[in-house]
């Protein structure tokens, strides 16, 4: 059975379950997507490790993982996201320490939050694929514009909300750049992540 190699292509707020993110795989060569519900811990640490600007004042629980491993000399190879079950998708990390290889059984979330500390592929089958993945239609109204692309149409990376309140977005407005970093320098200070996320948001468009 083959294996597909997939690349995160976004977090976004799920709409159907309070609380929860949606975690957004593509596939490398092609068009369908895997949409993978995950917890919220999950996400922040699947964001944190995708931005290279937010760094944690002390280790999350994969950090924690990452050093570890690394003291011991334990390496994630890659994850494969080997099975679907009731709408729960089951992973596998693959590790290797002296020469050697083993293979541990990992939820979905922890396994690509870990796979982005060690730069490890992730990978699934294409039955899987085939029965969970979806191809996301492109917007009718911008269908003649310059930029069509799908993801960038339904999916905003790493959106930590389904909208931004008016004060939010005019109190980050109408700061200066200075005063943005020194938000963000005291909200990763503060592990709060999602108001890092937002003005790191705000820093970039400017």
């Amino acid at each position: 059975m083959s294996l597909v190699r997939l690349n995160i292509k976004g977090i976004s707020y799920s709409q159907t379950q309070s609380g929860a993110y949606a975690l957004i795989l593509s596939e490398v060569d092609g068009q369908r997507k895997l949409p993978i519900v995950i917890g919220a811990f999950e996400a922040q640490s699947i964001a944190i490790a995708l931005e290279k600007e937010i760094e944690p004042p002390r280790p999350l629980t994969h950090d924690l993982f990452k050093n570890f491993s690394d003291r011991f000399d334990i390496v994630v190879k890659q994850v494969i996201i080997h099975k679907l079950v009731d709408g729960v998708f089951y992973a596998s990390l693959i590790c290797e320490r002296d020469k050697t290889e083993e293979v541990i059984d990992a939820r979905t979330s922890d396994a690509i939050a870990l796979a982005l500390r060690f730069s490890a592929p992730i990978f699934t089958y294409q039955n899987i694929l085939e029965k969970a993945g979806i191809i996301l239609k492109n917007d009718p109204k911008k269908e003649h514009t310059e930029d069509t692309s799908e993801e960038v149409i339904l999916f905003e990376n790493l959106d930590f909300e389904t909208e931004e309140t008016d004060t939010n977005k005019s109190s980050y407005h109408n700061k200066s750049i200075d005063q943005l970093h020194e938000i963000l320098t005291k909200a990763v200070a503060d592990e709060d992540y999602e108001t890092a996320a937002k003005v790191r948001d705000e820093i970039s468009k400017r």
